[in-house]
């Protein structure tokens, strides 16, 4: 896996289009759970979604450091 990727003329880390493309589909997902209604069943829905994106960051993390 390479460390750095050149973007628009500067080294960016890998690691950072990961944590973009996960902030874009945490607030798909998001949104789509607050609209279904799932939040209400969580004890406490802020620990709920920082989870839901360290789960989301932290899996696409290990799918990039496996390929």
């Amino acid at each position: 896996m390479p460390v750095e990727i050149e973007l628009f003329g500067f080294l960016a880390p890998v690691l950072l289009l990961v944590f973009v493309a996960s902030v874009v589909v945490f607030i798909a997902l998001d949104l789509l759970l607050a609209r279904v209604g799932v939040y209400r069943f969580a004890w406490h829905p802020g620990l709920f979604r920082v989870a839901l994106f360290a789960s989301l960051f932290c899996g696409a993390a290990l799918i990039i450091q496996k390929a």
